[in-house]
């Protein structure tokens, strides 16, 4: 994908798991703003605010800096803020400027994500936030991480969304030779800034991801359904059984493994992104193996990415500039996304629409 400098703003995007939010301070960068993230004492809502000090611009998100009760008190000189980012006390003196104010951003907690809009507050819209309700629904077990990459956030979107990479830079865990052979469909709802891709297999090798969590032997129906909700959440419904074994006509699907896999595609900075990655599962939830084992195959696989993509920025920066990209078939969805980014790109001043 061409160096993309330009973001999206005036959209939602992820930028911690509920879990990593708590008393101590998190720092974390969004389209280049450095935020400092924690939680409120009184009721545990998380707040955000611009991670740097009015006075010398010191980051709040480092020691010493502390909370005091809601307040968040500089540890280089002692301006303390309170959770909207007003400035409420400065050393030495009563008067307080009126200019002695940081940003504070809108922030939404929602299916164990923290949720920061960055641009015109005045816009930000708790509805359109895309749902992830399997992260936190009860009959559903998940392993998570979050990986930094040195890449451009477009890379990453174009890795996700044309899976028969698997094939090649996952075999042995994920991949088979059916994933790359499998045309794919591809539905694009450019208004909604939502792209569907989905490969059909219904005589496809089990992966080793698979074979050894589940215990299935020989040959597999797998249907991979991807589901992009443009800038930031990717969601992967993902199917398997053994080869033969179909849904009931009413729906059901007793005999099938289903695995709902979920990346937050956070740009963190021009050639920086967060690749916030999850595994959700409604089978052997209290196997704690199984946990175990999908946990550490699936991080091999993310590292293998990140590798990846590490290596394709470093390799795009030496490229003449005007060089030829060849696409096909299955960068269909890819190409899709690429466009809707460069949109919401441009439009910048108004959020798409989203379908819950």
């Amino acid at each position: 994908m061409p160096h993309m400098t330009a973001f999206a703003r005036n959209q939602w995007y992820v930028a911690a798991y509920s879990h990593e939010v708590g008393r101590e301070l998190l720092g974390r960068t969004i389209l280049g703003e450095t935020l400092v993230l924690y939680r409120s004492e009184e009721d545990g809502t998380p707040v955000v605010l611009h991670d740097r000090c009015v006075h010398r611009r010191y980051p709040l998100s480092e020691a010493p800096t502390r909370l005091d009760g809601d307040r968040i008190v500089c540890g280089y000189h002692g301006f303390t803020y309170d959770t909207s980012g007003r400035c409420v006390y400065v050393p030495g003196q009563k008067r307080v400027p009126r200019t002695a104010r940081i940003a504070s951003y809108p922030v939404v907690e929602q299916d164990s994500l923290i949720w920061v809009w960055i641009g015109d507050p005045a816009l930000a819209d708790a509805q359109t936030i895309p749902r992830a309700r399997h992260l936190d629904s009860p009959g559903w077990v998940t392993v998570r991480g979050m990986e930094p990459i040195d890449c451009d956030y477009g890379l990453l979107v174009d890795n996700l969304l044309d899976l028969s990479h698997e094939t090649y830079l996952h075999g042995g865990y994920i991949g088979t030779p059916e994933v790359a052979e499998t045309p794919i469909t591809t539905e694009v709802d450019e208004g909604a800034g939502i792209v569907r891709v989905s490969r059909r297999m219904d005589d496809a090798e089990c992966p080793p991801f698979y074979a050894r969590s589940t215990g299935i032997e020989g040959r597999i129906t797998r249907w991979q359904d991807i589901e992009y909700h443009a800038p930031c959440l990717y969601l992967l419904h993902s199917r398997i059984a053994p080869s033969g074994v179909l849904p009931e006509a009413d729906g059901s699907d007793p005999n099938g493994f289903h695995t709902e896999i979920t990346y937050a595609i956070t740009p963190s900075g021009d050639g920086t992104v967060y690749d916030f990655w999850a595994v959700s599962r409604d089978w052997a939830t209290d196997d704690t193996e199984v946990t175990e084992f999908l946990r550490g195959n699936n991080h091999t696989v993310v590292m293998q990415d990140v590798t990846a993509l590490n290596l394709l920025q470093k390799t795009l920066g030496t490229e003449r500039t005007g060089y030829q990209e060849l696409s096909i078939n299955i960068d269909t969805g890819g190409l899709a996304a690429r466009r809707i980014l460069a949109r919401l790109v441009e439009q910048g001043e108004k959020p798409v629409e989203k379908i819950r």
